[in-house]
């Protein structure tokens, strides 16, 4: 069998056959990395500077191995790109013929159950709302899949899709009258099926985390794990082992009580009097945590009496419903369902409002009408480790941004991976001609009151060089909000503001005006790829260090500050590190592309540990200089 690396080299078929190709050693370096981590069942954690190829350099040897293998990958948007565009492509230039799924969470998915209750209910906010059913009704009628995805004309935020979709809690199973036609059912039975199966991070760990959504594992058996965007793992698996109640899950709940009465004969007499206290409970819960900020530790509110109080009203509410629907439970399947999640939820929500356990964080945070209690383990490491033990599998984690100065043992160490194989590639872009750092000279300390105003001061030179073309990357969304405030008068360039439109949209009109100027936060610093000339300046406001309000981070640097650690170099630094290298990545994208990196934290040359993320970006010439972008902008217009 022709080795991998061979496959992906000059003399091999993608260089035949696949137009504008070109061989990489980087890539075939990572392609024989990882048939050897997946013949031996090693564990491997492969950095892969942009431009690597790491796609086809996972997917040429999972395709050769003849074992089976699950991707997953960070995003839906993702999984679809690499299911619909790359797979296809790899498996036709192999001529692989071995059978391949693509996978996602049940909400992705139409519910016929939930369409024809949602139907028969016709309880509906607006006439756009009606118009959607009717549309998902006629699509309901010719898709194969079920995937909401192929139904772009509703968005994907419509508060229409959780009434046609179905949760692991409110799903019927094998009771459900429509189970044969399950869209659910079937995309799970293909996935048991294939081969190859595309997944992504979160349906991965509900799995994995034995949280699965219904009718049992799917991804048992699989000889090989491929996780790309890995540097995503520690938080999802976070929150995949966290133990959750939120505002909507009990209102949800109170809803599709409140539809099961329609088919029992009686019942609504019965249990709206229990339904009703339960939503007034959960609104005045909401009431009392308004004055609390957004997110906390929660000994912070379970110490007010008017929280206290209204807690235990919400305790009581709840449990009332599920007593009552525990009565009236062989009356039919759905009061049944219903009542279950209901038992399920009193325990929840008496073990969430317990802040007494010493292994997991406690916490609650708030959103404009609600809110969730959560509990998440301190260390993730440990459960991680007997999960990879129980796979008997190969697991193998890639992304562009996992070291810190060309070590792995930040990220190694949040999931336990002790001595993984560890493979570093660089980007095979050529950063000395194509790309400028440029560290502004005089910025004040960022906790200055005029921060904001005076990196403003310093990245106007460089826009009016650059005539737009620009991402401003903010730490905080009070630092976004305050550069959209002073950009308007300073620069006559096309602003882009997240939060004034969906990201995708913004992204198009940023893309078509030729010469804006895009502001965003967090969002805005990974999975957004510009490539070519809209795209040529990236402004880095502060290093991207956590918020402290964090409640799960508070308590993680206490536990590594009690068994002797410094949290600040052990854990904050290598977290900001990674962080500021997927801001950094946004720049360069593709082997013609040209622009400047503009860090403006004056910490990065006044501080000792400013040489560690330094040393961690990709080799960009430096100066402090505002004429040599000037003279870069010149020479690449």
């Amino acid at each position: 069998m022709t080795a991998a690396a061979d496959l992906l080299g000059p003399d091999g078929p993608f260089a035949r056959e696949v137009p504008g190709f070109a061989p990489r050693a980087s890539q075939q370096a990572m392609a024989a990395s990882v048939e050897e981590a997946i013949a031996d069942r090693q564990m491997l954690v492969a950095e892969a500077g942009t431009g690597t190829g790491k796609t086809f350099a996972y997917l040429v040897p999972a395709l050769t191995s003849g074992k089976r293998v699950i991707v997953s990958t960070g995003t839906k948007t993702l999984q679809d790109q690499l299911f619909h565009r790359d797979l296809p492509q790899v498996r036709s230039v192999l001529g692989a013929r071995l059978s391949a799924a693509l996978l996602k969470g049940r909400a992705n998915y139409l519910c016929l159950h939930r369409l024809d209750q949602a139907h028969q209910e016709g309880r509906f906010t607006s006439r756009e709302q009606v118009s959607q059913l009717q549309a998902i009704r006629v699509w309901a009628t010719r898709t194969r899949s079920g995937d909401r995805a192929e139904l772009a004309e509703i968005a994907e935020d419509s508060t229409l899709w959780p009434r046609v979709t179905s949760t692991t809690e409110n799903c019927l199973g094998a009771d459900c009258p429509m189970f044969n036609d399950c869209f659910v059912v079937k995309a799970r039975r293909a996935a048991q099926e294939a081969d190859l199966v595309i997944v992504n991070h979160h349906l991965l760990f509900a799995d994995l985390a034995i949280k699965q959504e219904g009718f049992g594992e799917i991804l048992p058996g699989a000889h090989a794990f491929i996780l790309d965007e890995a540097h995503q793992i520690p938080e999802l698996a976070g929150q995949f082992f966290s133990v959750t109640l939120s505002a909507r899950q009990l209102t949800e709940l109170s809803g599709d009580a409140f539809a099961e009465c329609a088919n029992v004969s009686g019942a609504l007499a019965v249990l709206q009097p229990v339904i009703e206290p339960l939503n007034a409970a959960v609104k005045r819960v909401r009431l009392a945590l308004d004055r609390f900020p957004a997110k906390g530790a929660f000994v912070q509110i379970e110490r007010d009496a008017e929280v206290e109080s209204e807690l235990a009203a919400l305790r009581d509410a709840l449990g009332a419903l599920a007593e009552t629907l525990d009565k009236h439970a062989e009356r039919s399947r759905g009061l049944a369902s219903v009542g279950e999640r209901a038992a399920q939820q009193v325990a929840r929500l008496a073990h969430l409002t317990d802040s007494g356990a010493r292994d997991a964080v406690h916490w609650y945070e708030l959103t404009t009408h609600g809110f969730a209690f959560h509990a998440t383990p301190l260390d993730l490491s440990q459960p991680l480790r007997e999960l990879r033990a129980q796979s008997h599998a190969a697991w193998i984690f890639t992304s562009a941004t996992l070291s810190v100065a060309g070590r792995f043992d930040h990220f190694a160490r949040q999931l336990g991976l002790d001595d993984p194989h560890t493979l570093l590639l660089d980007s095979p872009f050529d950063y000395a001609q194509q790309a400028l750092a440029y560290l502004p000279r005089g910025l004040p300390d960022p906790s200055a009151a005029d921060y904001v105003d005076r990196v403003i001061d310093a990245v106007i030179p460089v826009l009016e060089a650059s005539r737009g073309r620009a991402f401003l990357l903010f730490t905080s969304h009070r630092a976004l909000r305050r550069a959209a405030e002073l950009l308007p008068e300073r620069a006559a360039f096309p602003l882009f503001v997240q939060g004034t439109a969906p990201r995708n949209r913004l992204l198009e009109a940023f893309r078509a005006s030729g010469n804006g100027v895009l502001l965003g936060a967090a969002s805005f610093w990974e999975g957004v790829d510009v490539a070519g000339e809209a795209l040529s300046v990236v402004v880095i406001d502060k290093l991207p260090f956590a918020a402290p309000d964090d409640p799960v981070l508070v308590a993680r640097l206490e536990a590594l500050r009690e068994a002797g650690g410094n949290p600040f170099t052990d854990w904050q630094i290598p977290a900001a590190v990674i962080a500021l290298k997927q801001g950094a990545g946004r720049l360069i994208r593709d082997v013609r592309d040209r622009g400047v990196l503009v860090l403006c934290d004056p910490r990065l040359t006044s501080r000792g540990y400013g040489k560690l993320f330094l040393a961690s970006l990709p080799p960009l010439p430096r100066t402090r200089e505002a004429a040599d972008v000037e003279r870069f902008f010149t020479a690449h217009p």
